[in-house]
């Protein structure tokens, strides 16, 4: 095992350092995700949605403002576990529907996996939506010691039910192997187990906790409480999603909390990500940014994103590097000490040390159409089928072949159709 106090290693690419803790303990690592969170839901990018907390912990932070993910659920899910893009996993195709016998490759080294045999404890809350066929693809099976939540990714907050069409129907909600019962919010239930989970860890040893949140992804539920601070919101989609985002806040502030009341919090690192664009249907929004969830678009495709930790040396910053979800896996590894195991080279970067200058997003509903959409320095290339546009877009270039590059030079209002201009 590396031990942290040793060496001093830095998020160079983010413009900080991340430097040792005297304590010699590897640092203890957060990674937060919350589904279908747009780029536009949180208070620093301007939302009417109140988080006080993310906008506290982002601005003590890295601020990331040029992160990627892919424009769905699983593949960002499998990207961070594997730091491979899904072409390499299989799982290319969608989303992973509750009937379909699919999963991560059993014989991909997945994070958990690493940090575990570099002594790490390993625990997951929340969604997992990565395949449960059999025993082993479950999240005990890729090395969590233990784990709470659903297994599939669009369950009733309340009851657990989740239907993916007429033959998978069914409760859904898990510890480990068996079925949980409670009638307790989604998030509340979640928080509460991490709540659990950080009064038994021992400070000496290293911890990794991963929160898949299920909100804000429909059905749109949340506590009474929260829904009447948004009584004044005339759109009904909007006041329930403003509610249980609300919810998330306050919840990662009492993981926050806990964290300070059990020593734990002083060698931290807490990651927090969206895993796709918002749905503005379901009241989401990822305004400024053009597209939705399932585009690619910038407002499928980029992500709300910081990094928090005491052990940055520069905090409040903003990084426009080029980051995506698949550099979690090697940066955390390297953060962690652990040593890199894997079928050739991966996919995701280690934001300390390398500088990513392309970045592909990817993937086929019902389909083999080669639809992939990638962003290489100042300009963005999208082919086939991009997906719907959710903002009035600058004057179209009528007579546009189905292979489009955009100029991303000007940030989000910069995202205009240069074929014409540059097509032979």
């Amino acid at each position: 095992m590396v031990k942290s106090g040793a060496v001093e290693s830095g998020f160079l690419l983010l413009g900080v350092a991340i430097q040792g803790c005297l304590c010699c303990v590897p640092p203890h690592l957060i990674f937060i995700i919350a589904d279908d969170q747009g780029y536009g839901d949180v208070g620093y990018h301007g939302s009417d949605v109140h988080t006080l907390v993310l906008d506290q912990l982002a601005g003590e932070g890295v601020k990331l403002e040029n992160y990627y993910v892919q424009p769905i659920c699983s593949p960002s899910r499998s990207q961070l576990m594997t730091g491979w893009y899904q072409i390499h996993t299989g799982l290319h195709h969608s989303i992973i529907q509750a009937h379909q016998p699919l999963c991560l490759p059993p014989d991909a080294p997945t994070l958990t996996e690493q940090l575990q045999e570099a002594s790490y404890n390993t625990h997951m809350v929340g969604e997992w939506h990565l395949g449960f066929c059999r025993p082993g693809y479950l999240p005990t099976g890729h090395s969590f010691h233990s784990f709470l939540g659903s297994l599939t990714g669009r369950g009733d907050h309340f009851s657990y039910q989740s239907c993916d069409q007429a033959e998978a129907y069914g409760f859904d909600l898990h510890d480990g192997e068996r079925l949980e019962m409670s009638s307790n919010c989604s998030t509340t239930l979640y928080i509460k187990r991490v709540q659990k989970i950080l009064r038994a860890h021992d400070p000496r040893k290293p911890l990794f906790l991963y929160l898949a949140l299920q909100t804000v992804h429909t059905p749109l539920q949340a506590p009474n409480h929260f829904l009447r601070r948004y009584s004044t919101l005339d759109n009904r989609p909007r006041r329930h999603y403003a509610a249980m985002l609300s919810c998330v806040d306050e919840g990662v502030g009492e993981l926050v909390q806990e964290l300070r009341t059990r020593g734990l919090y002083q060698n931290s690192v807490l990651v927090y990500s969206s895993d796709n664009g918002g749905q503005p249907l379901s009241g989401g929004c990822n305004w400024p940014l053009r597209g939705e969830k399932g585009t690619y678009w910038e407002g499928g495709v980029q992500a709300v994103g910081f990094v928090h930790s005491p052990l940055l040396k520069r905090k409040g910053k903003v990084s426009k590097a080029l980051i995506h979800v698949s550099d979690w896996y090697p940066t955390v590894l390297s953060l962690a000490g652990a040593p890199e195991k894997g079928r050739g080279q991966l996919d995701g970067h280690n934001v300390e040390a390398d500088s990513r200058t392309l970045a592909l997003n990817s993937f086929s509903i019902w389909d083999t159409a080669v639809r992939p959409a990638i962003r290489a320095e100042y300009w963005k290339l999208l082919t086939e089928n991009v997906g719907d546009e959710d903002w009035v877009p600058p004057r179209p270039c009528p007579g546009a072949p189905a292979v489009a590059g955009h100029g991303a030079t000007l940030g989000p209002e910069g995202e205009v159709c240069v074929a014409l201009q540059h097509h032979r």
